[in-house]
C-alpha cells in the first residue's frame, strides 16, 4: 500500500505479525494510531498526512483479527480482550524499537490506547482517546445499562449467540455497514469508502476475535490466562498519568451524553473537547483528530 498511509509493513512480535502503515520521516517522533471495530488504517488516511508534514514518523497497524495481520501460532487463543489490544501495542513499539511513542485511537484502537497508557505510562509521550476513559469496566459490563443504550449495543449482544458468530461469518459487510451508518448519522460515506476497509473484515481470525472481545466483556468468556495478571491491574480502574486529550462526537449514540465525567481518570494534563460528528472521528473529523495529536506532541515536547 503507498499513498496517503505511507508504505505498507509488517513486524513480529512475541505472537503476531502486525501489518502496519508507515509515513513521515524515519526519524520523526513517534505516534501509533489504532482503528476501531468495524474499520481499519484507513480511517486515518486524513491524519497521517497531516502528522507526517509536522514531522510525525506515523504508524498505523492493523490490530488483531484485522487486515494482514496474523497469528504466528494456530495454539494462540484468539482473544479481543482489553488487555490484549493494549499489549500488542506495546509489542510493536518493542518491534520496531521504539522506546515511546504517543498513542491515539477510537473504538477498539481509543481502548487499547488506553490500556497502554495506563498499565506502561513509561512508555507513552502522551493519548489521545475518542472516547473518554476507554477501559472496560467488567464487572459493570454485567449488569444492565438504560433500555435506549441496550438498544444502541445490539451487536454486542447478538455476538454473545453462535447465532451471533454465524451472522458475523455469513453477513460480515452487511452487518458492519449497518453500524458504520447507525453510529455516525451525518457520515455520508460512499461504497468505495466502505469497502477500502470492509476488505481488513476478510481476515481468517476476523470473527473469532470479534465474538470473544464482545463475550469476554460480558464476562461470558474467559480470557486469555497469559494476560490475566493485567486484566487484574485493569479491574482497579488505574488513572491515566501521561498527558491526554479526550474527544467527544455529540452525534454518537454509542456515548449519549458524552465523556466529560471522565476527568478525574486522568491525573495529569488533560483537556476534553467537543465535536458535531459521530463514532467514526477520524473519518468524519480528520483535522480536529489531528489536532489533538499536535497538542499532545506540543505538550510533550
Amino acid at each position: 500500500m503507498t499513498g496517503q498511509l505511507g508504505l505498507l509493513k509488517t513486524a513480529k512480535t512475541d505472537i503476531l505479525e502486525i501489518a502496519y502503515c508507515q509515513s513521515g520521516p524515519d526519524d520523526g517522533w513517534p505516534v501509533v494510531l489504532s482503528h476501531g471495530f468495524p474499520y481499519d488504517v484507513h480511517a486515518y488516511a486524513e491524519v497521517a498526512p497531516v502528522l507526517a508534514a509536522a514531522g510525525a514518523k506515523v504508524i498505523v497497524p492493523y490490530l488483531r483479527g484485522f487486515g494482514l495481520t496474523r497469528f504466528l501460532s494456530k495454539q494462540t487463543m484468539r482473544s479481543g480482550q482489553q488487555a490484549a489490544l493494549g499489549a500488542d501495542v506495546i509489542g510493536l513499539m518493542d518491534a520496531l524499537g521504539l522506546e515511546t511513542a504517543i498513542l491515539a485511537g477510537f473504538d477498539w484502537g481509543g481502548l487499547a490506547s488506553c490500556v497502554a497508557s495506563a498499565l506502561w505510562p513509561e512508555r507513552v509521550e502522551g493519548l489521545v482517546s475518542y472516547a473518554g476513559y476507554d477501559i472496560i469496566d467488567v464487572e459493570r459490563q454485567r449488569h444492565a445499562f438504560s433500555p435506549s443504550l441496550e438498544q444502541a449495543m445490539w451487536y454486542q449482544h447478538l455476538f454473545q449467540s453462535e447465532r451471533g458468530r454465524e451472522c458475523l461469518r455469513e453477513n460480515r459487510h452487511e452487518l458492519c455497514r449497518i453500524l458504520w451508518s447507525q453510529w455516525s448519522p451525518n457520515w455520508s460515506f460512499d461504497d468505495n469508502t466502505f469497502l477500502r476497509s470492509a476488505a481488513a473484515f476478510e481476515n481468517p481470525d476476523f470473527v473469532d476475535v470479534v465474538t470473544h472481545s464482545y463475550r469476554f466483556d460480558f464476562g461470558l468468556e474467559e480470557g486469555d490466562p497469559a494476560l490475566a495478571a493485567l486484566e487484574r491491574k485493569l479491574s482497579n480502574s488505574p488513572k491515566i498519568v501521561v498527558p491526554a486529550v479526550t474527544l467527544d462526537g455529540t452525534q454518537d449514540p454509542l456515548k449519549p451524553g458524552g465523556t466529560a465525567d471522565h476527568a478525574n481518570m486522568f491525573a495529569s494534563y488533560h483537556e476534553h473537547r467537543v465535536y458535531a460528528c459521530g463514532h467514526a472521528f477520524p473519518f468524519e473529523t480528520p483535522e480536529a483528530f489531528a489536532d489533538a495529536v499536535l497538542t499532545i506532541h506540543d505538550r510533550a515536547a
